[in-house]
C-alpha cells in the first residue's frame, strides 16, 4: 500500500487523486491520444477543480498509465489527475462517472503523494490474460512460447523499425489459463520497452510453424516493482 501520510506533509498547493478506470467492449480499440482526450472532456465536464500546467499551452495536469495496444481491453488502467482544492475521492469519482463513458468507466480514487514519479514510469510490472479464440491448438502455441523465451531476445518490425525485446527481464512468467484457452502472462517494463502479448504470441506462432491465432488481449492488473522484488498495489 502506498503511505497516503506522506500527502499530508508535502508542501504543495496540488493534490493527486489517482483514479482506476476499465477499457472495455468497442472501446478498447480507441487509441490512447483517444482515450486522454475523452478522459479529458470527462474531467472537464464533472467541474472538479482540476491543476493546469505551466508550458506555454495551459493543459490540464493528467498524467496516464502506459498506452494499451489498440483492441486490448483492461480491467485495471489508472491516470492521476491533479487538483488545486482538497475534494473527497469518492465525490471526485462520482462526478467522474458521471460524465465518462460506461466502458471507460472508473472504479476507485485515492489520493497518492505528491512526489511519486511519473505514472507511466512507476508502474513496472503487469498481468494480461490471452485468449485465443480461434481453433489453434494451445499447446503447440505454449511450446513456441517455450522455444522464443529459450532465445532470450525477440526483435520484430513495428512500421519499418526493428525493435527488440530482451525476454530475460520483461516476461516474468507465462502460465496456461485456467480453462485452456490462452494463457496469463506477467511482464515487466523495463528502459528498453515493454512486451506486447500479440508480439509474443505471433513470434511463437511461427516457432510452432502456425498461423497467427485470432486472439483477445486484457490488461488484468498493474503494478509498481519494489527495489526488493515486491509489488506494490498503484492505489
Amino acid at each position: 500500500m502506498i503511505n497516503a501520510a506522506a500527502i499530508t506533509n508535502s508542501k504543495v498547493s496540488q493534490y493527486r487523486l489517482r483514479v482506476r478506470y476499465r477499457k472495455d467492449g468497442r472501446l478498447a480499440y480507441l487509441g490512447h491520444l483517444e482515450v486522454i482526450n475523452t478522459i479529458n472532456r470527462s474531467v472537464r465536464r464533472s467541474q472538479l477543480p482540476f491543476a493546469v500546467g505551466n508550458g506555454f499551452a495551459r493543459r490540464m495536469r493528467l498524467q496516464f498509465s502506459q498506452a494499451l495496444p489498440v483492441g486490448a481491453a483492461s480491467m485495471g488502467e489508472y491516470f492521476d489527475l491533479f487538483l488545486t482544492q482538497e475534494t473527497d475521492p469518492q465525490d471526485a469519482l462520482g462526478r467522474i462517472a458521471q460524465t465518462t463513458p460506461t466502458l471507460l468507466a472508473p472504479s476507485a480514487a485515492a489520493y497518492v503523494p505528491y512526489e511519486l514519479p511519473a505514472l507511466e514510469a512507476w508502474l513496472t510490472r503487469s498481468t494480461w490474460s490471452v485468449g485465443v479464440i480461434d481453433d489453434t491448438d494451445v499447446l503447440a502455441l505454449a511450446r513456441g512460447i517455450d522455444s522464443v523465451r529459450a532465445k532470450g531476445r525477440l526483435t520484430y518490425m513495428r512500421g519499418e523499425k526493428e525493435k527488440h525485446v530482451d525476454l530475460a527481464r520483461t516476461l516474468v512468467s507465462c502460465e496456461t489459463r485456467p480453462s485452456g484457452g490462452g494463457f496469463l502472462l506477467d511482464c515487466r517494463f523495463t528502459e528498453e520497452g515493454s512486451l506486447r502479448p500479440a508480439i509474443l504470441l505471433s513470434a511463437a506462432a511461427r516457432e510452432a510453424g502456425l498461423a497467427m491465432p485470432a486472439i483477445s488481449v486484457c490488461r488484468l492488473a498493474q503494478w509498481h516493482e519494489a527495489e526488493d522484488g515486491s509489488l506494490v498495489e498503484p492505489m
